[in-house]
């Protein structure tokens, strides 16, 4: 069985493979070659944003590599600045462009808040940013709807106020930042959680350090990073690795042949934090702004 044959339902009744494959990149400069690889290897699933300047890239992949559109699940994001009523469309329509698409198969609102301050007035912009999607949705422009970054009671606010659920929250998962509060908000409500960052991005990547992790790798013949991806996978979350190697993008495949104790799974779960990337949704908010003239 193919990796993409594994996969989960969303609350809409439709799927999305196991794992997909991310497109955030800040080490090389080649975006179009891994996107490429990855499609060659069976990924049908890509996760991109405005703010990470690779839709171009997917797109461009896509639609050389002579394979319908309809067989791919093309998932992208709205950033901060282009939030609000007026801002959707817009960053819509720019979006699509890059990716030389109609549609999108889910399109998020990508950070839920913009300062942090506790003056801000974000839960009011996120409903009126999640209505305008809403609207997307039902002009065609848009399959279903997803939200990134959102926590409980970013989500709440949403899950009260929107027409159309969310089918997906995507937030930072791995070994050593699992937000057990998060997922289980998610799933109670009936929203997949989705993991980025799900071999873990700190500043010194300690992930690929850590003891325990090390341990079940040589135990179960595989690498770390493969172990993470089985801890999520086990966990009813779906991960959207990136890799720049084709001999990685493979690996992030092959974790289907393995699985991990239910003891093993609450030691990582329960694992001091370990490999977290440093942003937090309500107080450590990204200072990065998207391009909206790179087309």
């Amino acid at each position: 069985m193919r990796f993409s044959d594994t996969v989960y339902t969303l609350n809409d009744g439709s799927v999305l493979p196991a794992i997909g494959f991310g497109t955030y990149n800040e080490e090389f400069q080649d975006n179009l070659r891994p996107i490429k690889e990855a499609i060659d290897a069976g990924y049908r699933f890509f996760d991109t944003a405005s703010l990470y300047e690779t839709e171009k890239y997917l797109g461009q992949a896509v639609k050389e590599s002579g394979i319908p559109r309809e067989d791919f699940i093309i998932e992208t994001k709205l950033w901060i600045d282009e939030m609000g009523r007026d801002g959707v469309r817009a960053a819509l329509d720019r979006s699509l462009k890059r990716l030389q698409t109609d549609y999108v198969d889910i399109y998020m609102i990508h950070w839920p808040r913009e300062t942090g301050e506790l003056s801000e007035n974000w839960k009011e912009r996120d409903i009126e940013t999640y209505a305008a999607m809403e609207e997307e949705v039902r002009a065609g422009r848009v399959r279903r709807l997803g939200l990134s970054n959102f926590l409980p009671h970013h989500l709440h606010n949403i899950l009260e106020n929107c027409s159309i659920k969310p089918v997906v929250d995507q937030l930072e998962l791995h070994p050593g930042y699992s937000q057990e509060a998060a997922v289980s908000y998610c799933k109670e409500n009936d929203i997949l959680p989705m993991a980025w960052s799900p071999l873990g991005r700190g500043r010194e990547n300690a992930l690929m350090g850590n003891a325990i992790l090390k341990k079940l790798a040589d135990k179960y013949g595989k690498s770390i990073q493969q172990v993470n991806l089985r801890f999520l996978l086990q966990k009813g979350i779906l991960p959207i690795p990136k890799a720049t190697s084709r001999e990685h993008i493979i690996a992030n495949t092959e974790v289907f042949d393995f699985e991990l104790t239910q003891d093993e799974l609450w030691i990582l779960s329960t694992m001091p934090q370990n490999g977290w990337l440093g942003e937090h949704p309500d107080f450590v908010i990204p200072t990065k702004r998207s391009n909206p003239d790179n087309i």
